[in-house]
């Protein structure tokens, strides 16, 4: 984000905070998913409340009659922060009310004690899906009803999952904004890693880490990044031995594999 869209999303969290001190992070994210979705699909109202020659407290009034009486007043009060701030672009908004909505189910999670394992759930949903091609294409298929992936989520879901990691897989597949399945999860868990001043790792091998390694890797991790650092670990025996771990853009790859292949490289000239 340009620098008018981060000032205004410094100045809008504050109105996010207080909302979430109400107790109710659920209702508050469902609401705030739906403005997104209805600001997504009105680009005249849209490109309305970014306006920089409009008054911010016009934009604000008008948010307000809009959404009264749809949502809840912390949503109606939230957004009509966020409008009367500057935008640099129409999608910066749009972008962080769904970020909002995102971190008021993540709220829930914390509070419920169980925000590692919305993370963890969501991750290995995601992993499922990338290793499965034929829910890959039905979750995936940009002509198929929205609704009807819902529903597949919350069956493959039900019962084993928290309720903040269905409505997070849910929604990924009700309003992509156009990512893909896996993009919109990793930006979930991007939101989630930020929210709690922390890095995630994806971390490959060949066989599963046992705690102590995982304990090891972790503060190895730690100590480099100087964050906390939480690792996704990922079983996959084609890398036949070491390990691969990705931390944002940044790959470290000590697999055998990896060797291999370079040898192979080499060999062949």
């Amino acid at each position: 984000m340009q620098g008018s869209s981060r000032d205004a999303v410094l100045e809008s969290r504050p109105a996010l905070e207080t909302a979430l001190t109400h107790g109710r992070p659920a209702a508050l994210s469902e609401d705030l998913f739906a403005i997104t979705g209805l600001l997504d699909e009105q680009a005249t109202l849209r490109r309305t409340l970014v306006d920089p020659t409009r008054e911010g407290s016009g934009k604000g009034e008008l948010i307000a009659r809009l959404l009264g009486g749809q949502v809840g007043e912390d949503a109606v009060s939230i957004v009509s922060t966020m409008v009367a701030q500057r935008w640099s672009r129409e999608r910066d908004l749009t972008d962080t009310i769904e970020r909002f909505a995102v971190e008021a189910l993540l709220k829930g999670a914390e509070e419920a004690g169980a925000i590692e394992q919305v993370e963890d759930e969501l991750f290995r949903f995601e992993r499922v899906v990338a290793g499965d091609a034929a829910l890959r294409d039905a979750l995936g298929n940009r002509a198929g009803d929205p609704h009807g992936k819902a529903e597949l989520v919350s069956r493959l879901l039900q019962g084993k999952a928290q309720e903040q990691t269905v409505a997070l897989a849910r929604q990924a597949v009700l309003a992509p904004r156009g990512r893909r399945f896996d993009r919109t999860v990793e930006e979930y868990l991007d939101i989630a890693a930020e929210r709690r001043q922390q890095l995630t790792a994806i971390v490959t091998t060949a066989g599963d880490l046992g705690e102590e390694q995982r304990t090891r890797l972790a503060t190895a991790l730690q100590r480099t990044y100087g964050t906390a650092v939480l690792l996704q670990v990922v079983v996959d025996e084609s890398v036949v031995g070491g390990i691969h771990v990705q931390i944002g853009d940044e790959v470290v790859d000590g697999t055998v594999a990896r060797r291999l292949d370079e040898t192979r490289r080499h060999l062949a000239g």
